[in-house]
This record gives structure tokens, sequence and C-alpha cells, in this order.
């Protein structure tokens, strides 16, 4: 089993992306799942929050140079590709897209690996995590 293979994640809030908060493109991603997700089914937490860190931790991703996001779906945390096809896959326009996890997961998060290795560098990094607006303030708990 991988580090990063789906696992429990029992006691978590059902659509909770654990991101990336001061990451351009992670900011991009959580924005581009408001836009696409009118249920409201996705909530997102910033790694770098207290709650954040916590839950981090709980799932083995270093809050301080994190390797992944997350999603809890269906009472299990998903990682790396898993995460990103997993909310594809549940989002009205974009569902086609869970097909791609029958690509094997390592030729998948070797893709995902190279993005997020260089996500700083090609996208940017702000010193503080993005700022919900106020009609999206209670999708961030």
């Amino acid at each position: 089993m991988s580090r990063w293979s789906p696992r429990d994640a029992e006691g978590e809030p059902e659509g909770l992306i654990l991101f990336d908060g001061v990451c351009v493109f992670c900011s991009r991603w959580v924005r581009y799942v408001i836009d696409r997700d009118p249920r409201a089914r996705f909530s997102f937490m910033p790694i770098q929050s207290e709650r954040g860190r916590a839950l981090a931790a709980r799932f083995g991703i270093d809050p301080k140079a994190p390797q992944t996001n997350a999603v809890i779906w269906n009472g299990r945390a998903w990682f790396k590709s898993d995460a990103a096809l997993t909310v594809l896959g549940a989002l009205p326009r974009t569902r086609r897209l869970a097909i791609l996890k029958s690509v094997p997961r390592p030729v998948r998060d070797a893709l995902y690996d190279l993005i997020a290795r260089n996500r700083y560098r090609i996208f940017g990094r702000t010193q503080t995590c993005m700022v919900p607006s106020k009609s999206d303030r209670a999708r961030f708990p």
C-alpha cells in the first residue's frame, strides 16, 4: 500500500478539500471547484490554518511542505491525482474525467508530482492564504 493510498477519514466532513493556501495554483483550483459546484458539496480548508495543520498531520502531509492536497469523499481521504479526479468526477461538467482513474495511479501521480514540485515556480506563491469572498466564507470551516 502506497503512502498516498486512500484511507479512512472517519469523523471528517464529507467533501472537505485540504489545500495549500499559499499556492496560487491551489487557490485557483479551489476557485474552479467553487464555480462549478452548484450544490456546494465541497468545503475548503487551507493546510496553513490550525485545523488544516492538524488534519494534514493526521494524514501524513507535511504542513510546511505539502506534497499533496486531499479530499474527504465517501468516508475516505483521497490524495494526489486520486483527490483531483474524485473532485472532478463529482462536479456536473467534469464528471467524465473520472475515467482517468483507469490510468494506473503511479502514472497519474508522476504527472501530479511534477506539477506539485514546480507549482510555486510556475504559478507563484502568496504570503498569506487566500481570503474567500463573503458569499463563499461558509464553505471554509
